[in-house]
């Protein structure tokens, strides 16, 4: 079975005479996907500083430290959730070779 070539795909059917066409909506998803994945890295990054200051001015309160420790938990736990799920779809479709599931559903 031929490898699913997503960039020769946009190359070929997403612009016409200079003009981006409604097939390059799959390239748009593609861009929003990496940017929220990006800003979901550099969220997690501010609160696990944000509850490593938290920790280091706690001044041994208990309820801060329980703060900061949520916080901690909570950024990183979020962030795995993201990266897991991009695990599981690229492990899916490495195990199936469908190209829909990379291309959220455009061009198959």
């Amino acid at each position: 079975m031929p490898q699913f070539q997503w960039d020769e795909f946009l190359k070929i059917n997403c612009v016409e005479n200079g003009v981006a066409t409604l097939s390059c909506i799959p390239a748009v998803f593609l861009n929003i996907i990496n940017a929220l994945l990006m800003f979901v890295g550099i969220t997690s990054l501010v609160f696990i500083i944000f509850s490593g200051y938290k920790y280091m001015h706690s001044a041994g309160d208990p309820k801060v430290l329980e703060s900061a420790r949520n916080t901690l938990i909570f950024a990183i736990v979020g962030l795995l959730l993201v990266l897991f799920s991009f695990f599981i779809r690229n492990l899916i479709f490495e195990v199936t070779q469908v190209p829909c599931i990379k291309t959220f559903g455009f061009g198959c």
